[in-house]
């Protein structure tokens, strides 16, 4: 799977994604949310943060 972005000027800091899929999001010390880097990411749960993302602020990677 390509690595998830999220848009943080769209980012409404709910913490669904950091719920849904915590081993790849992270709300980092700044209080922004952060993707880690990881050498492969969980599909079905990057979709499920997707999917229940309320600002609709994570996409996939097409550069990756």
């Amino acid at each position: 799977m390509m690595r998830p972005v999220v848009e943080l000027s769209e980012c409404v800091l709910c913490g669904v994604c950091c719920s849904v899929c915590p081993t790849v999001f992270i709300l980092n010390d700044t209080g922004y949310i952060e993707v880690a880097e990881l050498d492969g990411y969980p599909e079905d749960d990057v979709n499920e943060a997707i999917k229940n993302c309320p600002a609709s602020c994570i996409s996939r990677d097409k550069g990756a």
